[in-house]
């Protein structure tokens, strides 16, 4: 006999969860008295969009649902921010949501909500579970629906009266995502149409990829020649340093991309749905036939043919379709092939090299990413939210492995330390740094606390340039001279993290950033460094005068 709320535990620990992220509320107090003194980890944060955030992150970097608890109303509202992350980035979450006692339910009691029209389109499911004894049911549905196909956000409501009922029931049995997979006769068209390609380039995404599935591919590319890019916010699904390697169809990307795309013959999408950033806002493929052969690799059957179709579509996860590349001989590309690949991978080489790459002012980005470049290795996690701040990282700095970058392909603010949070969190040897404009820290600075509470020694890079800068960009392009609601007037953020226990410096020139950088690496503290840049430095090639 168990309470609802020690059921619902019982189950996370079948479905392996170890680590949770919530805001407490009386609405779920029967749940975290189950928590006490069970082996998941739980962190508590300032704000639930702050703790839903990390959730993402956590489901991002792990490929198992991250877990999120939040209170009913407000609360759940709040937590609407990382669900929104979860369901564009295709990563797998679960929140779980205080609600009403179920005999107020429908009179629009204190805090009350209707899940499932508030999260219904966004979530991939939204459930009240009702009775106790349909928690193990549910909350099994819950991770398998989740984590499989075109993996998302799922949102479980949890009656207060309900997580108190005792009930008798069975536990599930543990989960694990569907796969789906490639037929032989899939496999076999896609080595045919491969080998009579001349211009072939592959397009990496998504989600449901793996270290191993990464190295396979990326042998499998190498052995057949083929150009290989990554989609907005992805490039930790190919070697920086393959000679295939083309680079990203990011926001400021390289314009070599969207030529080679656009002449290629064969397009391979592995994993990705190429929505409107790396589509260069839908123009690269024609909609909805292209005019290239299209191979289209998605785990999700309803994603394919959604906006092009595909002269190939394959219902298959990357690492199911990886696997199967086994079988396929890529053949000994011709001289003509690899001299074009080796062409693209020297144009990524030269836009991703920050040396000659000024901006006014005294603290030069492009030095400072190059130091980074020498001082952190390659298992170093970096996270960002967004804001043209990030094209300094996406651009120069070259990623290499597998799970070292949270960011939101969803262009959230506010993203860079509740995922350097969860990546500190979920990975506590592991170097982790986050990326944020002084627009985007403070949409959730507050869980710098968190950070400072639970001893998880990251370090900010906070890059200010006194405005939202990105929209004063565009404002420039759009309504030069005419500067409205982009202003920004910033505290001492360094003073900021020294209030909360942590460390922190002010950097205003680029001889003072990679000595302030060791002392914050060696503060063991969590850490943030004010870097001050010119207003006038929009990105690196834009600048005040002459945005376009």
């Amino acid at each position: 006999m168990r309470t609802g709320g020690e059921v619902l535990v019982d189950q996370l620990l079948i479905h392996g969860v170890s680590n949770a992220f919530c805001v407490p509320g009386e609405s779920y107090l029967a749940v975290l008295d189950a928590l006490y003194g069970t082996r998941i980890a739980l962190t508590v944060c300032r704000q639930e969009g702050g703790a839903a955030m990390m959730a993402e992150a956590s489901g991002k970097l792990t490929g198992r649902a991250g877990v999120c608890f939040v209170t009913r109303g407000p609360g759940a509202s709040n937590a609407m921010h990382g669900l929104h992350i979860a369901q564009q980035d295709s990563t797998p979450m679960i929140l779980f949501v205080g609600h009403v006692a179920r005999s107020a339910a429908g009179r629009d009691t204190f805090q009350e909500l209707d899940y499932r029209a508030v999260f219904g389109t966004v979530a991939k499911w939204v459930e009240v579970i009702d009775d106790a004894r349909r928690v193990p049911e549910l909350v099994a549905r819950a991770f398998r629906i989740a984590e499989s196909g075109r993996p998302g956000p799922v949102v479980l409501a949890l009656p207060e009266d309900m997580l108190t009922d005792i009930v008798e029931v069975a536990d599930a049995a543990a989960v694990a995502p569907v796969e789906t997979y490639p037929s032989a006769d899939q496999v076999e068209a896609f080595a045919a149409m491969l080998a009579a390609a001349e211009r072939p380039v592959a397009v990496l995404g998504g989600s449901r990829w793996s270290a191993e599935a990464v190295a396979g591919f990326t042998a499998f590319a190498e052995a057949a020649s083929l150009p290989v890019y990554v989609s907005f916010r992805r490039q930790m699904l190919f070697p920086a340093s393959s000679p295939c390697y083309g680079g990203d169809m990011s926001l400021g990307a390289n314009p070599a991309i969207a030529r080679e795309i656009e002449a290629a013959d064969l397009v391979i999408l592995l994993g990705t749905r190429l929505s409107e950033v790396p589509s260069n806002h839908f123009t690269l493929l024609g909609i909805p036939v292209p005019r290239q052969k299209l191979v289209h690799v998605h785990p999700e059957p309803q994603e394919i043919g959604q906006i092009y179709t595909p002269t190939l579509g394959i219902a298959a996860s990357p690492a199911a379709f990886v696997r199967a590349l086994a079988t396929v001989d890529p053949h000994a590309p011709d001289a003509g092939r690899r001299s074009r690949t080796e062409a693209i991978h020297a144009s990524y080489l030269a836009w991703s090299d920050p040396s000659g790459v000024t901006i006014p002012g005294e603290l030069q980005m492009g030095e400072v990413m190059a130091s980074l470049a020498g001082r952190l290795g390659p298992d170093t996690i970096f996270c960002n939210g967004a804001g043209n701040y990030a094209i300094w990282l996406h651009r120069f700095r070259r990623f290499e492995r597998f799970g070292t970058q949270l960011a939101p392909t969803s262009g959230s603010m506010g993203y860079g330390v509740p995922a350097a949070v969860a990546a500190k969190t979920m990975r506590p040897d592991r170097t982790v740094v986050a990326f944020a404009g002084d627009g985007c820290f403070l949409m959730n600075g507050q869980e710098f606390a968190t950070a400072v509470q639970y001893g998880l020694a990251f370090v900010v890079i906070l890059v200010d340039n006194t405005m939202y800068g990105t929209i004063r960009m565009h404002q420039e392009r759009d309504y030069p001279g005419r500067v409205s609601g982009t202003g920004l007037k910033n505290p001492d953020f360094a003073a900021y993290a020294r209030a909360f226990g942590g460390h922190g410096e002010t950097v205003r020139t680029t001889a003072e950033f990679m000595p302030a950088l060791e002392r914050a690496l060696a503060s063991n503290l969590p850490a943030i460094l004010h870097c001050h840049i010119a207003p006038e430095a929009l990105s690196p090639t834009m600048r005040m005068a002459e945005p376009a």
